[in-house]
């Protein structure tokens, strides 16, 4: 009969080598997309980075759309811990603050001091969607899972009572979404150059402007 401390301590190892695999494929996948773009990376070659084995990538991401989107939500995060957006410091924080200009500013605070890494990760995926369907399915996720945020932000504004007459939930959360989206850091700061705090300052203004009293 196994001892079945031994037993807990192999379970143990496995665990742990498991996600150390899986943050080294994330880190080598997100190098080789930033430097060679999407349809230019194979798996072989994040494998070959990471220094597992290709069947080790394929058993922790289906494929590479699947891989893209873990760069993507770890990117977001700044870490692979299992705690969502929603639960994270800074997302409390913005709750906590009872006034909705205040609220505003810090998210787009936040969202200016991530954007550099973030955002490229979305465009990425952007383009990837004009030519591989399971990437524009992540596109399409991605896009989902931000109209989702925003809409809990936008009620969270609505509930300060300051948010202009007239405008509704959904009028809010629209806006947020669209100034939110990556089109803007790629406007702004890879075609024209600006640093990324005068970005979200940008940002903050125009949607103070646009939804409050």
């Amino acid at each position: 009969m196994a001892d079945p401390v031994k037993r807990r301590y192999d379970t143990s190892r496995r665990r742990e080598q498991a996600r150390e695999n899986r943050r080294r494929i994330l880190a080598a996948a997100s190098g080789l997309f930033r430097e060679k773009g999407y349809a230019a990376t194979s798996m072989p070659e994040v494998a070959k980075a990471a220094g597992v084995a290709v069947q080790t990538v394929y058993k922790a991401f289906a494929n590479k759309a699947t891989l893209l989107k873990a760069v993507f939500d770890v990117t977001v995060a700044g870490d692979d811990e299992d705690v969502p957006i929603a639960g994270r410091e800074f997302i409390a924080e913005i709750q906590a603050e009872p006034d909705a200009a205040r609220k505003i500013t810090l998210y787009f605070a936040h969202l200016a001091s991530v954007a550099p890494a973030v955002s490229p990760v979305q465009l990425l995926a952007r383009d990837a969607a004009a030519a591989d369907p399971a990437a524009a399915e992540v596109w399409a996720q991605m896009r989902a899972e931000t109209l989702t945020a925003m809409t809990y932000f936008a009620s969270d504004l609505m509930l300060t009572g300051q948010v202009r007459p007239g405008l509704t939930d959904t009028d809010v959360r629209d806006v947020l979404w669209t100034y939110h989206g990556p089109e803007q850091y790629e406007l702004l700061c890879l075609e024209r150059g600006w640093p990324p705090a005068r970005y979200g300052e940008f940002l903050r203004d125009a949607v103070i402007t646009a939804i409050l009293d």
